[in-house]
C-alpha cells in the first residue's frame, strides 16, 4: 500500500495516542463535577487548554473545543450570522464542504453570497473583494490553505484591509495550514483547526474565538469549558490534541522541507507527460499536488490506482464525487480539466521508495 491522502486524513502519531490512553485511564472524573476526581479533570483541562494557548499564541480564553474542523466552521459561521443584522457573506470557491454547506443554508434563509474573485495562481484579488464589502456584509470566510490545490491566502493582509472599511467579521479555516505553514490571528475573529490533520485523533478539533466576540451556541444542553459548546469536556482527546500541535508546530520547518524535495521530485516526474497537467500553483504548500490527466475522469484514475495499492484523493474526501471540483473550475480551468482532476497528499512520512514505486505505477497507467 502506498498512502498518498495524508490531506484528508494521517495516521495517529504514537505520542499523540498514548497521551489519550494515559489521560482517559488516569482521570476518570467529569470536569464539569464539584467532586475532587471532578476538580483534578477540571484543573488538568485548564493547564491543556493554556499549553495549546501559549503554542497559537492566544488566550486560553479563546479556545472552543470541537469535535473537529466541520463543526468549528459550521459553530463559526452559523454563530456570528445568528446574532448579526446585516445578510450579506462573502467566500471563496476554494473553501471546504464544512465552509460551503453552511453559508448554502443561509443562503436558503434570505443571505446573499458573493464570491472572491481569485487571481490566476488561485490567491484572492484584494481589491476587487474590498469592492465587494457592503454595509451590511456580516461575515467574510476564506480558507488559509485550500485542500484541494494547496493555495496559501495572504489572510493577514486580506484581513488588514477588511479592516480598514468594514467591522464585518473574518473566519479562516485553517484545517490544512496548521503544521505547515506559520499561523498569524492578527484581525482574525475565528479559525478552525482538526487533530486528524495534523496526526491527531479522529473527532478532536478547536475553534479559536476572538475573546471579544459573541456567538450563539449550535449545540444547546450540558456544560462544557466553554459557553459556546455544550456538552462534557473530552480531556483525554483535549491532551492529545495538546501533543499533536505541540510536535506539529516544533517540526514545522524540518518537515516543511521534507516535503518540499519530494514535491519538486514529482512535479519534474510529471513533465515528461505531454498529457498531464499539475493544477496546484508552484507557491501552493508542497504537502498537496492536483493534477489532471487528459481525457481521464479523476474517480476513474483514481480507482486504477487504488487497484494497485496507491490511495490518492479526488476532491476533497468531504465532497460529493461525480461533479467537476469546484477549485480547480475557479482557477480558469475547463470542467473537463476539473473532472479529470485528482490529488495526491504528501507527508514526512512518504517515503522516497514510496514516490518511486507510484511514478512505476503511473507510468504503467498513463
Amino acid at each position: 500500500m502506498i498512502y498518498l491522502d495524508y490531506t484528508a486524513n494521517t495516521p495517529v502519531d504514537s505520542e499523540v495516542l498514548n497521551k489519550f490512553v494515559e489521560v482517559e485511564n488516569k482521570f476518570i472524573g467529569n470536569p464539569n463535577s464539584n467532586h475532587q476526581e471532578g476538580k483534578k479533570a477540571k484543573e488538568e483541562l485548564a493547564k491543556i487548554t493554556e499549553n495549546i494557548a501559549s503554542l497559537l499564541n492566544v488566550e486560553p480564553s479563546e479556545i472552543i473545543y470541537t469535535s473537529g474542523a466541520s463543526e468549528s466552521n459550521n459553530l463559526a459561521i452559523k454563530g456570528i450570522t445568528d446574532i448579526s443584522q446585516g445578510n450579506h457573506i462573502i467566500t471563496t470557491k476554494l473553501e471546504h464542504s464544512s465552509v460551503f454547506a453552511p453559508i448554502e443554508e443561509l443562503k436558503k434563509k434570505g443571505f446573499v453570497v458573493d464570491y472572491a474573485p481569485l487571481d490566476k495562481d488561485g490567491k484572492i484579488n484584494i481589491s476587487q473583494l474590498i469592492k465587494l464589502i457592503r454595509p451590511d456584509t456580516v461575515l467574510i470566510a476564506i480558507c488559509l490553505v485550500d485542500g484541494e490545490l494547496g493555495i496559501i491566502q495572504p489572510i493577514n493582509k486580506i484581513a488588514e484591509e477588511i479592516k480598514k472599511v468594514s467591522d464585518c467579521k473574518i473566519h479562516i479555516d485553517g484545517t490544512q495550514a496548521l503544521g505547515k505553514i506559520k499561523i498569524d490571528f492578527k484581525n482574525i475573529d475565528t479559525m478552525s483547526f482538526s487533530a486528524h490533520k495534523i496526526y491527531g485523533l479522529n473527532g478532536s478539533g478547536i475553534l479559536f474565538k476572538r475573546g471579544h466576540l459573541k456567538l450563539n451556541p449550535q449545540i444547546s444542553g450540558g456544560m462544557s469549558s466553554s459557553l459556546y459548546r455544550s456538552g462534557t469536556p473530552t480531556l483525554s482527546l483535549n491532551s492529545a490534541f495538546y501533543v499533536a500541535v505541540k510536535k506539529a508546530i516544533e517540526n514545522q520547518d524540518k518537515r516543511f522541507s521534507d516535503v518540499l524535495e519530494k514535491n519538486k521530485n514529482l512535479r519534474e516526474f510529471f513533465k515528461q507527460f505531454p498529457k498531464v497537467k499539475i493544477n496546484s500553483p508552484q507557491n501552493a504548500v508542497p504537502h498537496i499536488i492536483n493534477l489532471s490527466v487528459e481525457g481521464i475522469k479523476g474517480s476513474v484514475f483514481q480507482r486504477k490506482l487504488d487497484s494497485y495499492g496507491v490511495c490518492v484523493s479526488v476532491k476533497s474526501a468531504c465532497s460529493s464525487d461525480g461533479l467537476p471540483s469546484r477549485a480547480v473550475t475557479a482557477l480558469g480551468n475547463s470542467e473537463r480539466t476539473a473532472l479529470s482532476s485528482w490529488r495526491i497528499s504528501l507527508s514526512h512520512l512518504t517515503t522516497w521508495e514510496e514516490i518511486e514505486q507510484f511514478k512505476e505505477i503511473f507510468v504503467k497507467l498513463v
